[in-house]
């Protein structure tokens, strides 16, 4: 049995590994929060059931993996393969391999003027000030393990910089590939993304799989937008099986700024999904909008913590969960409204349909109001389908899988119709579609085992 200690050692080696390769380029301030934040990991270590944050999620798989680092040349992919998965209307598109940049494959257009895209890495050589004014100043290290192990060990991701009053009228893709290997690896993304003053744009973050191979994906996302930025962000998550996904997106919001976060799981055998709005500003507006759907032994975690902290704020949680055979889902939402934040328009609202008698869903929403004139609700359902609107498809001609597919599709529509940018909705809802014929062809397939399975006990009985 490997100690918890011996684990935390594999990562303090490859910290060490990665400090005599790449870390000594760095700028002073860089390696100090790196130091900072790999001390503050070694001494909470990974989350356990005892914390109350992680009270649904038990993260002893992960913990008992060692994970290697996954070096530059330990995937190589064509453009063919990479076709696919590609964001046709896009603006531009910047492709990760194992958490490495591949320019090759990266597409990045005729970007419009006021608009800069490039990796993280390349950012902090050339404009290291620009990089060091935001970024781990707003992720919590010293309360959030995996944002720590990600501030100390990531080596690239994407930054994203919209100059005042640019609009992009297309999605910024970027695209996470994760390609065998030989063992677990881990990769740590790291975004930064800086809406500034009267901005527009939308951005994808999707992340997908090559193969069966497992690997850990700790990604932390900084998305800033400034005072009346309009900004879209949406995550998709469709890995393996074998993949282990923990994503966090923090977002800190000035005045009169309006931000949308989508988030679409349906891959990925363990997955947590962190987003973390703070609405600083007067009369910031914030959605909160996600889908999850799981199969098999998936478990798929939510925990959504939205602040409040100035007067006239409004947010909205939606999220939808399906859950089939032995899934497990978690939705942990939790709102506080601080003191200062009078006027406070909070909403959030989670509903959930168990498609079998294995599947589970623990839902938590909470409210913390230290204010007293606001509006604040939240409501959490758990259902099954509804079997008279089954009946009736089925009386009306619809074969039994179209019906449940059609059913569930009703169910989820809801989530699509808040995804404004048509081209992020289509593939999107391109991607639903196909995971919701999987678990109705499922559901089918176990009904008619069962059914057999029932039928030879009773013809045994018998005889």
């Amino acid at each position: 049995m490997v100690t918890a200690s011996a684990r935390l050692g594999s990562y303090l080696d490859v910290f060490d590994e990665l400090r005599k390769l790449a870390f000594g380029q760095d700028p002073v301030w860089l390696r100090l929060l790196r130091e900072d934040a790999m001390a503050l990991f070694c001494e909470s270590g990974f989350p356990t059931t005892r914390d109350e944050d992680w009270r649904f999620t038990n993260l002893a798989s992960l913990a008992q993996t060692t994970f290697r680092r996954a070096a530059i040349d330990d995937a190589w992919l064509s453009a063919e393969e990479i076709e696919p998965y590609r964001l046709k209307e896009s603006a531009c598109e910047l492709v990760f391999l194992n958490g490495h940049f591949s320019p090759s494959l990266s597409t990045m257009g005729n970007l419009p003027s006021g608009l800069t895209v490039s990796s993280l890495a390349e950012g902090i050589k050339k404009s290291p000030e620009r990089i060091e004014s935001h970024l781990g100043r707003y992720v919590d290290t010293r309360r959030d393990a995996f944002a720590a192990l990600n501030t100390a060990m990531f080596e690239d991701g994407a930054e994203v910089l919209i100059q005042r009053r640019t609009v992009v009228d297309r999605p910024i893709h970027i695209l996470y590939v994760s390609a065998g290997s030989n063992g677990p690896i881990m990769t740590h993304p790291r975004n930064l993304i800086v809406a500034e003053p009267q901005s527009q744009a939308a951005v994808v973050e999707d992340y997908v799989s090559f193969g069966e191979a497992a690997a850990f994906s700790n990604a932390v996302t900084e998305l800033v937008a400034d005072d009346d930025a309009i900004i879209s962000h949406c995550m998709i998550e469709r890995e393996n099986y074998a993949s282990s996904n923990v994503s966090t997106l923090r977002i800190e919001q000035g005045r009169g700024s309006n931000v949308a976060s989508h988030s679409v799981l349906l891959g990925g055998g363990l997955v947590r999904n962190n987003v973390h709005p703070v609405l600083a500003g007067l009369g910031a507006e914030c959605l909160i909008n996600g889908l999850f759907i799981g199969g098999g032994r998936q478990h798929l975690d939510n925990y959504m913590l939205v602040e409040h902290v100035s007067p006239n704020g409004s947010s909205r949680q939606f999220y939808n969960g399906i859950l089939d055979e032995q899934a497990r889902g978690v939705f942990h939402g939790r709102i506080i409204v601080h003191k200062d934040a009078q006027k406070t328009d909070a909403k959030q609202t989670n509903r959930n349909l168990l498609l079998s008698d294995d599947a589970r869903i623990d839902t938590k929403p909470q409210l913390e109001i230290h204010a007293d004139d606001v509006k604040c609700t939240h409501g959490a359902t758990i259902g099954q389908i509804d079997e008279d609107a089954l009946f009736y498809l089925r009386s009306r001609g619809f074969n039994e899988i179209s019906a449940r597919r059609l059913l569930l599709y009703a169910f989820s529509r809801e989530c699509l119709d808040r995804i404004n940018q048509a081209p992020v909705r289509n593939i999107v809802e391109n991607l639903i579609q196909q995971r919701l014929l999987d678990i109705a062809q499922a559901a089918r397939f176990n009904a008619a085992t069962i059914s057999q399975e029932q039928t030879a006990q009773n013809l045994e009985e018998v005889g």
